[in-house]
């Protein structure tokens, strides 16, 4: 089990509707990730709290709820922080830069457990767990090693037919790896009440040719997908950083993670 040692606090500005929202967060020694919105009743990031993936992920419960998580849920995952407790005044989680790497930076300003003679657990999965349908497909396998392959084929020249896989090395490229959309859709989706809080600092737009701001690195866009499936992922209850699986996508997003994540609970098992 590993927290934070220190509270520590940020605000910023939501990327649906764009609120100003405060969020502090405090150690904990439950176990949990919990949630306080609004001082009502709290609720776990657990996968089985999901309410939403239609624009992101929003957890929750009967009387409050929390949206666009996957990338506080992604920091969490590469800073090995499984048990504390997050206080929001507002319901949607700031954007930030679009990426976990503000959040990942707070974390470690925060200060984080250092378990020096606690092995680390491995899980795997005791079969192959799969989803499968048209274009989209989702593949988990047992290996003896964590492999991520994540493929995409958008209406763009730099993403067709086009895929990259996740490893140590590139693991600070995902972390900063922005969101993204194309930026030709952004006045219908906010007609319609979203997106109010996208800029060129957050979001990183699809223009026909090229993009709306410089690459981070190269395929960001791919790289923030394989972001998307690790805060998806730790929903399980199970760091996907300590899976010994090969994870196989094919454009796919926030609902089937959701979904073959909530297939993955009661697959996944200790590595001997």
């Amino acid at each position: 089990m590993t927290t934070i040692l220190n509270e520590t606090e940020i605000q910023g500005h939501g990327l649906m509707k764009n609120k100003p929202c405060s969020v502090k967060f405090f150690p904990s020694k439950t176990g949990k990730i919990r949630y306080f919105v609004n001082n009502q009743e709290p609720f776990d990031a657990d996968v089985n709290n999901v309410l939403s993936t239609d624009h992101c992920v929003v957890l929750g419960n009967k009387k409050s709820k929390a949206m666009l998580t996957e990338h506080l849920s992604a920091a969490l995952a590469f800073c090995g922080i499984d048990s504390i407790d997050i206080c929001m005044d507002e319901m949607e989680v700031p954007a930030l830069d679009g990426s976990s790497k503000k959040w990942v930076e707070l974390f470690k300003s925060a200060g984080i457990e250092k378990h020096l003679f606690e092995k680390k657990q491995f899980y795997t999965v005791k079969e192959p767990v799969y989803y499968l349908n048209g274009k989209t497909s989702l593949v988990v396998l047992p290996s003896d090693e964590l492999y991520i392959s994540y493929a995409v084929n958008y209406n763009h020249p730099d993403l067709t037919r086009k895929w990259v896989a996740y490893n140590s090395k590139n693991q600070d490229e995902i972390i900063e790896a922005r969101t993204f959309g194309f930026y030709k859709d952004l006045k219908k989706f906010q007609m319609l009440g979203f997106a109010q809080g996208v800029n060129i600092e957050n979001t990183l737009g699809l223009q026909d040719e090229g993009y709306t701001s410089p690459l981070r690195s190269e395929n960001e866009p791919i790289k923030h997908k394989i972001l998307d499936l690790i805060g998806d992922f730790y929903l399980t209850g199970i760091n996907p950083l300590n899976m010994k699986c090969q994870i196989l996508v094919k454009e796919a997003g926030h609902a089937v993670h959701i979904k073959v994540a909530k297939m993955l609970k009661d697959k996944l098992i200790e590595c001997k």
